[in-house]
């Protein structure tokens, strides 16, 4: 029995010391096979990991129906665009008094104002919602996110705070204990391209949520979360407070939102409107639920399938149509959106735990 435990054991440490060596490789064998583009395919892809994870915190842990999910993410995005930019000192002669030099402040400064600032309207945002459920709430959220959107695409005037839809450009790279992300990394032995520093960066955050988030659904506050989404009453009655464990959640989910809005920014050099729209919370949405809403694993899977997925279908469905039909006849964005909509379907028809679902909801 022993030797059968250590035996185990002895295999989930070699499977994940490969899994590690498989993720370390992976951007030097996706870049040998399709090139830099695919590697910033794969950092795009972590950051929706981490948007994925923060939404499945308040979706999939509390059961709170967020649309507007996206708002936290363009908050934690202009932080940082707005505090390493020129654009404030260039608009207001105070701020470029007070900051001769410009204003470059440290990203990890900005993300952690970015958490204050995004946990601080999550609970702002919950707390109107907290007698809401379901389509209610969904319309409630929705209207918050595009609030955020139309406040980021209109302060331009009379005081020029976001530049609207023009966006903030010439924000300052990625810059960790001196190594700058936007130029290659020289070792000696070895030069790491940036976008391969950007993957393992965004990796190292994605594990640590994911980490942060697998604790969290084994505590007593993922436990109480859990109650909520199944039978508010009952958790009431149980004596959970049922008010404080949604704000919590709200908060949470927000707080990643906003540290992925820096690094955002940071990767991009380029913030706009844009970016942060409606559709843009129902892709992440859509990664949870296609995923396994409320599976860690899960979640991870949904968020880099459909991260991945439109870069692929591009790829294909362009030279397709033009190899049998000699042009584009349907835009890729719309077979996309098409591929969402029937997919979604199916998933909710055939397998409404997700494509990796939790062992429980499968039996």
């Amino acid at each position: 029995m022993l030797k059968k435990i250590a035996s185990n054991h002895l295999n989930k440490t070699t499977y994940l010391w490969l899994g590690v060596l498989a993720l370390l490789l992976l951007p030097w064998v996706v870049g040998a096979a399709g090139g830099n583009y695919w590697v910033r395919v794969l950092d795009f892809a972590l950051l929706y990991v981490v948007l994925a994870l923060g939404l499945n915190v308040v979706v999939g842990f509390a059961g709170l129906l967020d649309l507007g999910y996206i708002a936290f993410y363009a908050l934690g995005a202009y932080s940082f665009a707005l505090l390493a930019s020129p654009h404030l000192p260039q608009q207001f002669e105070a701020v470029a008094a007070a900051f001769p030099e410009g204003m470059h402040f440290s990203p990890w400064m900005v993300a952690i104002f970015a958490i204050v600032l995004a946990a601080l309207f999550g609970v702002i945002l919950g707390l109107p919602t907290l007698q809401l459920r379901g389509d209610y709430l969904a319309i409630v959220t929705l209207g918050f996110g595009e609030i955020i959107r139309i406040f980021m695409n209109n302060l331009d005037r009379p005081l020029n705070l976001t530049n609207g839809p023009k966006g903030i450009t010439k924000i300052d790279p990625l810059q960790v204990f001196g190594i700058s992300f936007a130029k290659t990394l020289d070792l000696g032995f070895v030069k790491i391209p940036s976008l391969y520093l950007v993957f393992y960066l965004f990796l190292v955050l994605a594990t640590t949520v994911a980490f942060i988030c697998m604790h969290l659904q084994n505590s007593r506050i993922g436990r109480a979360w859990v109650a909520i989404r199944e039978d508010e009453i009952a958790a009431k009655a149980m004596g959970i407070n049922t008010r404080n464990m949604k704000l919590l959640a709200f908060a949470i989910g927000a707080s990643f939102a906003g540290v992925a809005g820096v690094l955002f920014a940071a990767f991009q050099g380029f913030v706009s409107p844009e970016s942060f729209t409606l559709w843009e919370s129902i892709v992440v949405l859509a990664m949870v639920v296609l995923g396994g809403i409320g599976h860690i694993p899960g979640v991870i899977l949904g968020a880099v399938v459909l991260a991945v997925f439109p870069e692929v279908l591009r790829g294909i469905a362009e030279p397709l149509q033009k190899a049998l039909f000699g042009h584009v006849i349907v835009d890729v964005e719309v077979i996309r959106q098409l591929i969402y909509g029937l997919a979604l379907i199916l998933i909710m028809l055939y397998r409404p735990g997700g494509i990796w679902q939790k062992q429980e909801a499968q039996s």
